[in-house]
């Protein structure tokens, strides 16, 4: 078995033997090449496969920041494992501990210290390890030395019964009595969109708002609340990797969390969803309190992740 350096060469074994062995996770050449090749931080010395027979039966993807990230900049200690899998047929003969290996030794090279699984923002493939989907992977990590962290939760909802219930009307009819109100995006509120978005949730729900007006469609994807100051207090938005099905971020500042506002703006985003011929809202990752708002709001999970970590 030999351990080769990632080349364009072997693109296509690489998808095809992504796709019959992450099944819950296939990609397409295109989703490949945008989500790691065409990376700021991808790294050709950080990317294997493994070679038996003359084929590919192996490969791992792990990144080392070189552009320094938002606010987080380039979190010098940190490295991750993107992905990594084996062909079924090859299993149990020591290449996936021999691509992992070769990764964590590369990462400590370069400065790492600590090595997390997924989780890798932005182009992030995995919020974690999935935990029903992959038990086998939870159990190989495992025994490399890597510690189970917290849960994340994706979810998902069909939209094609969705109304606004009676409860949703009446919050709605009692928020606008209190002077707020929620509206499309409009250009006008650029900026202040983006600094309320960077100031209360950070860079990243800024960045996301900043490629949704970047790339115009902010107007549809967008929806703000407003206080009666018309001064922004909250938002939400969808599409922020080019489904128009996945919804989020949102976020609420303190001052309008007392009148139900998030649940309110939750709601109107699933009819806006309706009116465009959208039936279907999922996303990738919220946590246990994320998890609670949504299920009182219908939404099912439908994959449980776990953040598992390294010390070098």
């Amino acid at each position: 078995m030999k351990i080769l350096n990632y080349s364009q060469k072997f693109e296509a074994e690489v998808i095809n033997l992504w796709n019959s062995t992450l099944e819950w996770d296939l990609i397409s050449v295109n989703k490949f090449r945008k989500q790691i090749l065409f990376d700021d931080n991808f790294n050709s010395q950080l990317s294997y496969v493994a070679i038996e027979e003359g084929r590919v039966v192996g490969y791992i993807l792990g990144t080392k920041r070189i552009f320094p990230y938002l606010e987080r900049g380039l979190e010098p200690k940190r490295g991750w494992i993107n992905v990594v899998f084996v062909d079924p047929a090859y299993e149990r003969r020591g290449i996936g501990h021999a691509l992992v290996s070769k990764v964590e030794k590369k990462l400590k090279v370069l400065g790492a210290e600590n090595i997390t699984l997924g989780a890798y923002s932005p182009n992030y493939i995995f919020p974690g390890v999935d935990k029903e989907n992959y038990k086998c992977a939870i159990k190989f990590f495992e025994k490399l030395g890597y510690v189970a962290g917290d849960e994340s939760y994706s979810m998902c909802k069909d939209l094609h019964d969705y109304q606004l219930s009676e409860d949703t009307i009446q919050k709605l009819k009692v928020a606008k009595e209190k002077g707020f109100s929620i509206v499309n995006f409009d250009y006008k509120y650029a900026l202040e969109a983006l600094e309320f978005a960077k100031v209360e949730f950070g860079g990243g729900w800024k960045r996301n708002l900043l490629i949704s007006m970047q790339n115009n469609t902010a107007e549809d994807c967008v929806l703000l609340v407003l206080n009666k100051e018309e001064k922004i207090v909250g938002f939400c938005m969808r599409m922020i990797d080019g489904n128009p099905m996945r919804f989020g971020p949102i976020g609420v500042a303190k001052e309008a969390r007392n009148y139900g506002i998030g649940g309110i703006l939750f709601d109107i985003m699933q009819q806006e969803m309706k009116k465009r011929g959208i039936y279907h809202l999922y996303f990738v990752s919220t946590d246990i309190p994320g998890r609670r708002f949504y299920e009182r709001h219908g939404v099912k999970l439908f994959r449980i992740f776990v953040d598992y970590r390294k010390t070098l």
